[in-house]
């Protein structure tokens, strides 16, 4: 080709760059899988951002089309200005308190929020299967992956899994998640969170690999008594050809010896699932109990021609449940009475974004009040909050969201199990929770179709449903369940066990006795609404701690109790209205401080060990003289009283209702001490304290693992000269944190503080408050919390942070504005203007294209032209930029705005980098290509990006 360009008409400079590009990406496993977490560095915005109107017909035409998106769903999106954050995150919790705001949800609005995370794709990945998980957004979602539609979620606690195979972008090329959060719809009512309050991950497997989720082996006891464990393999294919392949699973004890292994053969046909089936055989197991829950592992490894493709590890644990109609529930053919709390699961200061350490905090806390047991209300929970449940020995309820027989709602029940099923904490399926139609027909009908997708996948565990009445009319839904659950009416369990005898049951739900922690005189109305700790306000459908677990205990055919609840939590603060914008249903309070119930039940339930707790607190200046309720809360025979050295007397102990005392109140000490028979078993003392002197800082742990994700709460107290907690305290305190960490909660567990949760102060509660840290990534050395306030004494602490591994993780890809959605013209022979127009109606002429997915022939004539047109960002906008147009083959004009801007006369490969001039609203670039020769391949070989002139981060 001979002057085709005439170079004297540029009027500009030329910048042509030699070399080839580099491709950013993680290294990528020679075979196996990589599950790889995308936590960190989304960018957020808060409110939505509503779509264009669509008015001309090419843009109507477009928006039908697969892969054409519009705002921020688009992959050229402006979103230099979005706040950066890390995931699990959970907007809602730092929103303030609005009288406006549902009631249900804590008094905070919600709304929409949208999150964007850019990623980059090794290209050895090319070829390999691809699979986005998100594993809970609150509270409805829309997903695009590259400005592609992937999926609408419609439950706020399924996980959301994403094949992203057919439109994953490599090297240079960067993908980008664009997600929309409806968290105005409400699914519950309660606190929900909203946002990407779990976990999200990048999966990269082998074209045919094992499926998520898709190993089944949970082990089973035979009726000769030996166990087994039947293994289910689901296996899937995204290849190209049928393969034959070979499943091994291999059960592997605590210590890591192997037990048993078996292999088999498989054959899956591309775009298809296929199930491989294998036994392990196992002699005599340790098995998983409460107090000792041992873990095995299966391993499974899927191999083709010797190589591996892919490899799973599952725990498990061998033990036996049933549910018998007359004498409760057995684990391991031994009686154990369920003793359990109801959950939600938010926390202080976190909201829903829970860190996964918190979940052992919280399991330790029930496991002290004497806990056995969980029911998850009213959702499936997070996987690792399930892995700590099958490490610390907790039986789970695992419970569904939303009850139905549409299609819809049986896959959400469907994932649940699926996901779930390996864990041998889970002992109960749930299906519904108090739902309108359980007296009915309907909704028997309903549990008939979703207990049998849930044994489609799981025989093992017994399917109920949490009924809060009707359990005796004719047709109801615990008739299609195996185990009836009863929310209250506890007048109901003896006729309905009269009438079923061979029904198991237990309480799904009872108590619902409100308290405030550290509260003994009630207010429920005015300017701080409260309720007394005196276990004397059950709402009208429930019953006290004490009566609720008496109609329990005393009937062996009740399996047991999951009480309401475990923890306050934020929202539904009935029977109060605002101020009060927490519950206070809890044994404990928000933050995990006992409150009056945790040490009723540690009486009721802990039998190994006596048990001593007084209450109130002996605080009560200007009552001297005046008689005070006390409590003795206790699982003793007797209790003797002793104020100030003086005894006021023994009393017996009713196992059931505690002893209860009047004590005309003087400063100083009230002990009390606890007797089997003639002999001392126990004591406790409350005594009157001094002014507020100084600050006490107490932490969980004394060390984080560096990993930036591990986190721990800090106990503050408010403290005497002696060093005892004022409970009258209520002092504002300021927080420093040096090292390498985060203070990301604060919470007192008042349900009437509006104080923000995040920050660095906030004020005590009867001398308490919590503060939660987390360790930085990669972090190492010391972290320093300082606590100051007025005229006490400073309080400080220092944990250690501990080099951990880096959790597999994504690196960060900062968002390079790569310009997408071009056209390209048909073939000519002679140098066409490159400016020419398109009718809008012209659908047809020119082609889409992707710059970087190869280059075409050029068989029917010697010049094309690319185009594109887009909106920049508002820095390019303001100050101008530099477009970036990588490998280009063939000799090329760029024009900018229909006005030439660069010229490249050789014929090469090169790069191209052009200034970019500023200016507002929608830019066009049109890029001439002209051939070497007919036949020879030439065009935008790579990515075509905007950045603003001089930029370090290209997000600017």
């Amino acid at each position: 080709m001979k002057n085709v360009f005439d170079t004297t008409r540029l009027g500009c400079s030329l910048l042509l760059l030699l070399g080839a590009l580099c491709l950013a990406g993680p290294a990528s496993a020679a075979s196996g899988r990589e599950r790889l977490l995308l936590d960190r560095d989304w960018l957020f915005h808060e409110g939505d951002i509503p779509f264009p109107a669509l008015l001309s017909h090419e843009d109507s035409y477009l928006n039908a089309k697969a892969g054409s998106s519009w705002g921020a769903a688009s992959p050229g999106f402006d979103d230099s200005a979005w706040k950066q954050v890390n995931l699990p995150h959970d907007w809602a919790v730092e929103q303030p308190f609005d009288d406006k705001a549902s009631i249900g949800e804590g008094y905070r609005a919600r709304g929409i929020g949208w999150y964007r995370k850019y990623f980059k794709l090794d290209p050895a990945d090319h070829g390999k299967h691809l699979e986005i998980q998100l594993d809970g957004i609150a509270t409805h979602a829309t997903i695009w992956i590259n400005g592609v539609l992937a999926e609408r979620n419609w439950c706020g606690y399924t996980s959301v899994y994403l094949d992203i195979t057919p439109f994953a972008r490599f090297g240079e090329d960067v993908n980008v998640i664009s997600v929309r959060v409806d968290a105005v719809a409400q699914e519950g009512w309660w606190y929900e969170g909203a946002g990407l309050y779990r976990h999200t991950w990048l999966v990269v497997r082998s074209p045919v690999h094992i499926a998520t989720d898709g190993i089944y082996a949970n082990p089973i006891r035979e009726a000769q008594g030996k166990w087994s464990i039947p293994v289910e393999i689901t296996l899937n294919s995204s290849d190209h050809a049928a393969a034959n392949v070979e499943v091994e699973s291999t059960l592997i004890d605590p210590s890591g010896k192997t037990v048993a292994s078996q292999n088999t053969k498989s054959a899956i046909d591309p775009l298809t699932e296929s199930v491989a089936k294998l036994s392990l055989a196992v002699a005599s197991p340790k098995l998983w109990s409460v107090d000792e829950p041992t873990l095995y592992s299966v391993r499974t490894v899927l191999k083709r021609g010797g190589a591996v493709l892919d490899e799973v590890t599952t725990h498990c644990g061998f033990r036996t449940i049933r549910f018998d109609a007359d004498k409760g529930f057995f684990l391991n053919d031994k009686p154990l009475k369920l003793l359990g709390t109801c959950n939600h699961q938010d926390h202080a200061g976190v909201g829903s974004a829970v860190p996964d350490a918190l979940w052992e905090f919280r399991l330790r806390r029930l496991k002290e009040m004497g806990c056995n047991a969980y029911r998850c209300a009213h959702n499936a929970p997070s996987s690792e909050f399930l892995e700590t449940c099958d490490r610390l020995g907790i039986l789970v309820m695992d419970e569904n969201r939303n009850f139905g027989s549409s299609p819809e709602y049986l896959k959400q029940l469907d994932w649940m199990v699926r996901r779930d099923r390996n864990h041998p904490s889970i002992m109960l399926w749930s299906v519904f929770n108090e739902e309108t139609s359980q007296g009915t027909e309907m909704g028997y009908e309903m549990v008939r179709r979703m207990s049998a997708v849930v044994k489609a996948r799981d025989t093992t565990r017994p399917v109920t449903a949490a009924q809060s009445e009707s359990t005796l009319n004719p047709i109801n839904a615990s008739q299609a369940a195996d185990v009836t659950g009863f929310n209250y009416h506890a007048e109901a369990y003896d006729p309905y066990h009269a009438k079923n005898p061979t029904k198991p049951m237990f309480s799904s739900e009872d108590t619902s006795s409100v308290m405030t922690r550290d509260e003994y005189n009630s207010e429920p109305t005015g300017a701080h609404p409260v309720l007394d700790s005196y276990d004397d306000h059950p709402l009208p459908w429930g019953l006290t701690h004490r009566n609720a677990w008496k109609e329990i205990a005393a009937r062996p055919f009740v399996a047991g109790t999951m009480l309401w609840t475990g923890f306050d939590y934020h929202g539904e603060p009935q029977p109060l209205v605002w101020p009060a914008a927490g519950s206070s249903f809890g044994s404990l309070d928000l933050c995990g401080f006992p409150k009056s119930a945790y040490w009723i039940h540690q009486a009721q339930w802990i039998q190994n060990r006596p048990i001593l707790h007084l209450i109130p607190h002996w605080n009560w200046a200007g009552s001297e003289g005046k008689s005070i309720q006390v409590m003795a809360l206790a699982n003793v025979e007797k209790v003797e009283l002793f104020l100030n050295g003086r005894s006021l007397g023994q009393k017996p102990v009713d196992k059931y209702q505690m002893l209860t005392a009047e004590v005309p109140y003087e400063p100083g000490k009230l002990e009390a001490v606890g007797f089997n028979g003639d002999k001392e078993v126990a004591r406790f003392a409350v005594e009157t304290t001094s002014a507020p002197a100084g600050l006490k800082l107490i932490p969980d742990r004394t060390n984080l693992a560096g990993d930036g994700y591990d986190a721990q709460p800090v106990t503050v107290q408010v403290v005497d000269a002696q060093g005892r907690v004022v409970p009258s305290a209520n002092e504002l305190v300021k927080f420093e944190l040096s090292g390498p960490g985060t203070i990301i909660g604060l919470n007192n567990g008042n349900p009437n503080c509006h104080e923000p949760e995040k920050g660095d102060r906030h004020s005590v509660f009867h001398g308490l408050a919590q503060v939660i840290l987390q360790s930085g990534f990669g972090a190492q050395g010391k972290l320093t919390l300082r606590a100051t306030s007025g005229g006490l004494t400073p309080a400080e602490v220092t944990i250690e942070a501990t080099p951990a591994p880096a959790r597999p993780a994504m690196p960060t890809a900062y968002p390079s504005f790569v310009i997408g959605n071009w056209k390209m013209s048909p073939f000519s022979n002679e140098h066409p203007d490159p400016n020419q127009k398109i009718a809008d109606t012209d659908m047809n002429s020119w082609a889409n294209v992707q710059p970087g997915h190869g280059l075409p022939a050029f068989n029917e004539g010697r010049f094309v032209i690319y185009r594109a047109r887009f909106t920049p960002r508002k820095g390019v906008q303001k100050s101008g930029g530099k477009l970036e147009l990588r490998e280009v083959t063939g000799q090329a004009e760029v024009w900018i705005d229909e006005k030439l801007a660069a010229v490249k006369v050789v014929v090469n490969k090169q790069n191209i980098t052009v200034p970019f001039p500023p200016g507002d609203g929608p830019r066009t670039v049109s890029v001439l290509i002209g051939a070497p020769a007919t036949g020879a391949q030439a065009g935008l070989g790579g990515t075509v990006t905007l950045e603003v002139a001089g930029a370090i981060n290209p997000s600017n």
